[in-house]
């Protein structure tokens, strides 16, 4: 499960790295006048990004080797790539929520307009009066233009008699018939193209809303007593946005890691604790851990004395002798095995820090073991309770010698104190 977690977490924390970078690319390719100078923008703007992304693990590595120097180096970079990285993925994402709500707005208003035009022409064609076919109306007033009288008003401009007057009536109503006609079909026509139009629109057009999440957004904070604007709930969630991008991929990957424990240790068992003899045999002495004897052969660390009850002149029982049990003790670290393995005490001779720490160095090589830095080791050997000082200007530890002879020579020589004043 553990194993799972990991690997769905970097996956997770990859995808956000690679979002972020490729939007720190398309910025950096914004800022060159020329696509060359634009293609070295962005490479540097994505190696920028990535880089965000592997300074905590250089940065809390220093922390735990007391690397000052390079801790706050690694935070100097961290800030400045980070802000970096904020500024472009704001920007970008401002400009498509900006591009993406501002085409809605076109569409929606677009629609608005395509429905009143259709309400203007659904009520005109009610007001037309009710009326026969064009081709029909028309048929007929050619029928009444062939009739002798409509020869003798001369197109109705002369009425003579009550005969040509009420063909001349007739003619007139057919004419205005006609013209429902004809405009009720334009109305009709024109009604189904809106129709088309309407029925090509998206979801989207339909909106009222250009940003359906903002004023949601906006609303909720209004029940809360909150006065907001859609314009600020907008900016408010493109910083979220930005924000999302850059602290999920900087510290996403440093998180997803911590499930594996890279630097986890196998911790020994404890040791068992014996058993009280409760017979005349006496119990075997434990062995002092190897490691005591060489951290500063402390007198706590070894085992308590046998402890024999005295008993009455009367009770000549043998009474079972009981011995304390030694104290736990820490297990050894890679600088005590290698005093162990690689020093040996000696009168009269010294070991230069430099020397001491090559010769650590590849014995650390030779056991395929990463070693520590200069200043964690002469802290970790210091503390072996060796005796140190300053001999001909070098740092040299007193007392001691190399099994491999590095150093032979100047270790050899009997130190020489520099005398100080008192």
């Amino acid at each position: 499960m553990r194993h799972a977690l990991g690997v769905l977490g970097v996956l997770a924390a990859g995808v956000l790295l690679a979002v972020s970078a490729a939007m720190n690319w398309r910025f950096g390719l914004s800022l060159g006048q020329t696509e060359q100078d634009g293609q070295i923008y962005g490479a540097a703007s994505a190696a920028a990004d990535c880089l965000k992304a592997l300074i905590p693990f250089f940065f809390f590595a220093a922390l735990k080797n007391r690397m000052w120097s390079q801790a706050v180096a690694s935070a100097i970079v961290w800030v400045v790539v980070t802000g970096f990285s904020l500024t472009s993925a704001l920007g970008h994402a401002a400009l498509n929520r900006l591009n993406t709500s501002g085409q809605r707005t076109v569409e929606a208003q677009v629609y608005k307009d395509l429905r009143a035009d259709l309400k203007r022409a659904q009520d005109q064609l009610s007001w037309i009066p009710q009326h026969r076919p064009a081709q029909t109306v028309a048929a007929e007033i050619e029928g009444l233009k062939n009739h002798r009288l409509y020869a003798v008003t001369k197109g109705c401009t002369e009425i003579p008699g009550k005969s040509t007057r009420e063909l001349c009536q007739t003619l007139s109503e057919r004419n205005a018939e006609l013209a429902s006609a004809q405009q009720a079909v334009a109305l009709e026509s024109r009604i189904t193209a809106i129709h088309e139009k309407l029925g090509g629109a998206t979801r989207a057009t339909v909106m009222s809303e250009a940003d359906p999440q903002a004023a949601v957004l906006a609303k909720l904070g209004t029940i809360f007593g909150l006065s907001l604007k859609t314009e600020d709930v907008q900016t408010a969630l493109t910083v979220f946005i930005a924000l999302l991008l850059e602290i999920g991929s900087g510290l996403g990957m440093y998180v997803a890691f911590s499930t594996w424990l890279i630097n986890e240790r196998v911790v020994p068992a404890a040791p068992s604790m014996a058993s009280l003899q409760s017979s005349q045999q006496t119990v075997a002495a434990q062995p002092v851990p190897a490691a005591v004897q060489v951290a500063a052969q402390s007198p706590a660390a070894i085992a308590a004395p046998v402890v024999r009850p005295k008993s009455s002149a009367n009770d000549n029982r043998t009474l079972p002798q009981v011995q304390a049990q030694p104290r736990l003790v820490a297990p050894e670290n890679d600088v005590q095995k290698f005093y162990k393995e690689k020093v040996e005490t000696q009168d009269g001779s010294s070991v230069t820090a430099t020397a001491l720490y090559e010769d650590y160095c590849a014995w650390c090589e030779e056991l395929k073991k990463e070693p520590l830095a200069l200043p964690t080791f002469s802290r970790e050997f210091g503390e072996l309770g060796v005796q140190k000082g300053k001999i001909a200007g070098r740092v040299r530890y007193i007392g001691i010698a190399l099994k491999s002879g590095l150093d032979e020579t100047e270790d050899k020589k009997p130190p020489v104190f520099e005398e100080k004043a008192a």
